[in-house]
């Protein structure tokens, strides 16, 4: 199985740290375009938008982002980062994928997730206290609507579905579907037991954060009779390429800082984040995937020895860093990092086999 990378993006507006400025929803719906055609145009395989229902971000609608982005692209894989499907109607999520899929000739993919962010719950009329039963029952949904059509379902938090005739379908056979998981054991057990793929979300930590996670995943799936060796695992990590160690960290920092403080404030204190911590959570033992192409090329390589990952999507530019600062990261991890992990874990699937 090939390595896959590529990039993602919430579409914050956030206060620039230097200037004071703020861009407006306009210039950032516009950048999100932009680096999802850089991504294309550099050879990165995946570009996500995340969902979130706030002003500090202009994510609230990522099918229409990624359709727009599917205007301009012409090979790279179209995901949410992710859709929180506990507040969704997976009949509407499906509609609307599948609608991104047939505009990109099959190259949409579904994260779905229960949300970190908990803003769509109440927006929606949702009852934050059925959380993981919203979650259940709506994943089971997507997956059957995916599976067959017309479809007859009968659950606890919607209508019934009585030979519903749900359209468009996907371009190609099928539409993937992947679950954010971000460290919750029960999350991985229950991923593996549907042998679905799985996408590791981690903000801060070590990188052996999740390899608990991972062992209950495998261990679940294998149970359950699919190879769980063979089923896609992947990590979704903030981060930057610089010219250099220094610079990766000059750049990002600031605005890393600012996007803590600024865009997690539903979540309570304690995302103050010092320059000291932040340069410590870049050292090659910690998550954050910063620093010069050869350290993220270093990183990636432990990420799939740990892990046996088969992708990663660099979170870039959270917190408002400005575009051009953005775009050459996309740049360079397309063109100095990308093309040597392929080699690099192509080289050692070979001498495993």
């Amino acid at each position: 199985m090939a390595f896959e990378i590529g990039v993602m993006t919430f579409g914050e507006v956030t206060k620039d740290p230097a200037t004071g400025a703020r861009p407006s929803p306009r210039q950032r719906v516009r950048d999100t375009i932009e680096q999802a055609r850089a991504a294309d145009q550099v050879g990165l395989d995946v570009f996500g938008v995340g969902e979130h229902h706030r002003s500090d971000f202009v994510g609230s609608a990522p099918s229409i982002l990624l359709a727009a982005a599917a205007a301009v692209t012409e090979r790279i894989r179209l995901t949410s980062s992710v859709t929180v499907l506990s507040s969704e109607d997976p009949v509407r999520v499906w509609e609307q994928f599948a609608t991104i899929d047939l505009l990109s000739a099959g190259r949409a993919e579904i994260i779905a997730g229960r949300g970190s962010y908990t803003e769509s719950f109440p927006l929606f009329g949702y009852d934050l206290q059925d959380y993981a039963d919203l979650f259940r029952e709506k994943l089971d949904l997507l997956l059957k609507i995916r599976e067959q059509n017309p479809l007859t379902w009968n659950g606890r938090f919607r209508a019934p579905l009585v030979d519903a005739d749900i359209a468009p379908r996907a371009d190609g056979t099928t539409i993937p579907v992947w679950v954010g998981v971000g460290g919750s054991p029960a999350s991985a057990i229950s991923t593996g037991r549907l042998g679905l793929p799985m996408a590791l979300g981690l903000l801060l930590g070590p990188i052996t954060f999740h390899e608990q996670t991972v062992q209950l995943y495998r261990a679940a799936a294998a149970k359950a009779g699919y190879d769980a060796q063979a089923l896609p695992v992947s990590i979704n990590a903030h981060g930057f390429v610089g010219r250099s160690s220094q610079h990766a960290r000059d750049v990002m920092y600031p605005y890393f800082a600012q996007g803590m403080m600024e865009n997690n404030h539903q979540r309570g204190a304690g995302f103050a984040l010092s320059r000291p911590v932040f340069d410590a959570q870049s050292s090659p033992g910690s998550g954050l995937l910063v620093g010069s192409s050869q350290e993220i090329i270093d990183k990636l390589l432990a990420y799939h020895e740990l892990y046996g990952l088969t992708r990663a999507i660099i979170h870039i530019g959270f917190g408002g860093m400005p575009q051009q600062e953005h775009l050459e990261a996309i740049e360079r991890l397309g063109t100095d990092v990308a093309p040597v992990v392929r080699r690099e874990v192509a080289g050692r699937v070979v001498a495993a086999a």
